[in-house]
C-alpha cells in the first residue's frame, strides 16, 4: 500500500479543489467543500460576553440591552443567507433547561453575520454560560 504525504492540495482554475472522500463505512463519499463547517464559535454571555474559540469570525459583539442578545461577523461572508445555522447552550451553574437560537425580523441572518439569542425555558431571554454556533454553506 501506497501513502500519498502534501502540505497542500491546490484546485485548477477558479472552482478550487473538490475533492470527495470515502464515508467511514466505505459506501458513499462526502463532498469536502460541502461538508466542511464555513463558521464557527463558542461564547459566553454571562457577565463580559466573550469568545473562548472560533473560526471565520472576525467581530462577536453584545449588541443589545437585553440579556442574551449578541451577534457574529464573518471574516469571509457567505454566498447568500440561505445557509445553515447549528447551535447549542449550557449553564455551567444554576441548571435548567436552555434554548439558543438564530435571530429573525430585523436581526435576520446576513452574507455577513447572524444574531442569536440565549432563551430560558419561558422563552425569557437570558445570558447563558456556554454556547456553540456552527454554519454550513457556501462561501462567496
Amino acid at each position: 500500500m501506497s501513502s500519498l504525504k502534501v502540505d497542500n492540495i491546490t484546485g485548477r482554475g477558479n472552482a478550487g479543489f473538490t475533492g470527495s472522500v470515502k464515508s467511514e463505512g466505505g459506501n458513499t463519499t462526502t463532498n469536502l467543500q460541502q461538508g466542511l463547517a464555513k463558521v464557527f464559535t463558542r461564547y459566553s454571555m454571562s457577565g463580559t460576553a466573550a469568545q473562548t474559540d472560533s473560526f471565520n469570525v472576525s467581530d462577536f459583539a453584545d449588541i443589545s440591552t437585553t440579556a442574551g442578545i449578541g451577534q457574529i461577523t464573518y471574516t469571509s461572508n457567505m454566498n447568500n443567507a440561505n445557509y445553515n445555522c447549528t447551535s447549542s447552550c449550557g449553564e455551567l451553574t444554576g441548571g435548567g433547561n436552555r434554548v439558543i437560537g438564530m435571530r429573525g425580523g430585523t436581526q435576520a441572518p446576513s452574507t455577513s453575520s447572524v444574531a442569536f439569542g440565549g432563551f430560558n425555558t419561558s422563552f425569557a431571554a437570558t445570558d447563558l454560560d456556554f454556547n456553540c454556533i456552527t454554519i454550513h454553506g457556501d462561501l462567496a
